[in-house]
């Protein structure tokens, strides 16, 4: 199985930074036009799938040697001691990529408004008329008339 089809723990993010599925978001990288910071976001997902796999990997060798219905003459220090090793590499991976891709996803500016048709904004307007200015009466205007 190829790292673009594992999920991993980032895909939402990725998703909503880019706004198209994952599986979109492959085809896209491989245009000539597309975005550096795809390209580069898609390539630490693909390291991140691969560290996750490793460490639920160890996780899982971990929880078999560890059941409870195992004979207990069976459990070998030294094996848990390896697989806490291999839990620390692949963790530690799995941490730095989550680290780098976070850094790239928060530089990056946020992803513009999808186009659409444009909403215009009406209010009513209101028109009314003044009264005459009491500068016109003293200035000899007609007086109006008067109830």
């Amino acid at each position: 199985m190829s790292a673009r089809t594992k999920p991993t723990s980032q895909d939402e993010a990725l998703e909503q930074a880019f706004g198209a599925p994952v599986s979109d978001l492959y085809e896209r990288a491989v245009r000539p036009d597309a975005p550096p910071a795809l390209v580069r976001a898609l390539e630490l997902r693909s390291f991140l799938a691969v560290a996750e796999q490793q460490v639920a990997r160890v996780r899982d060798r971990v929880h078999q040697a560890t059941a409870a219905d195992r004979d207990m003459d069976e459990l070998s220090a030294t094996d848990l001691r390896f697989d806490a090793q291999w839990m620390d590499a692949a963790l530690a991976g799995r941490n730095g990529y989550l680290t780098a891709l976070g850094e790239l996803l928060r530089s990056m500016p946020p992803p513009a408004p999808v186009p659409g048709r444009a909403v215009q904004m009406t209010q009513p307007k209101i028109t009314t008329a003044l009264p005459p200015s009491p500068a016109a009466h003293r200035a000899g205007a007609a007086p109006g008339h008067r109830p």
